[in-house]
């Protein structure tokens, strides 16, 4: 392994250094969103409790204690639960925004990596296809194809380096973009449900 990494080049080891960057961006953010998700029909079942029993300080504070951009809607309507019905959309609303960019940080990276990994390959490519030519340049007309493998090597296993990269990559990205959406989804039913639940109750004036 490590003499066809060498022999690829040295784009090889940029697309390595890529690699191990995508790889550390997708297990933390798996991590981060998989902690930030937690079950809402649960969590909004136990507050509802609380909040039935009049302990507003209470819910605050399990919201407060609970991981996650649900806990944080939730928590910013309960907050609010004597202003009016606008108002509180508007407090859930803007927790529900200071949250996205949270749960959307450093996802980009590996999009930026599956993108630009087969380009880094390619060129690659070109690099040994151009180290052929100056070999041949140099030897002609007595160019044997030994002379050429080093090059042909370098331009195959840079092409190859870079689509391993970025089909891992590529994929990566869309399993976290599809966490963040479900995110998104569960912190939106969560807020719809804990303003329809306080403004029944009569937390807050209409």
């Amino acid at each position: 392994m490590q003499e066809m990494i060498n022999a690829g080049g040295p784009m090889v080891w940029v697309i390595l250094a890529a690699g191990v960057l995508a790889a550390t961006v997708f297990v933390e953010r798996l991590f981060h969103l998989h902690r930030a998700q937690i079950k809402s029909d649960d969590f909004l079942k136990g507050i509802y409790n609380i909040l039935n029993r009049g302990n507003i300080v209470e819910a605050v504070s399990i919201c407060e204690d609970t991981p996650g951009p649900v806990a944080d809607v939730v928590r910013a309507a309960i907050l609010n639960h004597d202003a009016a019905v606008p108002e509180m959309e508007k407090a859930v609303q803007e927790a529900g925004l200071l949250e996205i960019p949270r749960l959307e940080r450093n996802i980009s990276t590996l999009a930026t990596v599956a993108q630009l990994a087969p380009l880094l390959g390619l060129l690659g490519t070109v690099l040994g296809l151009m180290q052929n030519l100056l070999v041949i340049q140099q030897k002609a007309p007595l160019v044997q194809p030994g002379d050429l493998a080093g090059g042909l090597w370098q331009a195959l296993i840079s092409t190859a380096a870079g689509l391993t990269l970025a089909i891992p990559a590529h994929a990566a990205y869309n399993l976290l973009v599809s966490r963040v959406e479900s995110i998104l989804l569960d912190m939106e039913r969560a807020s719809v449900e804990i303003i329809a639940y306080l403004s029944k109750k009569g937390a807050g004036p209409r």
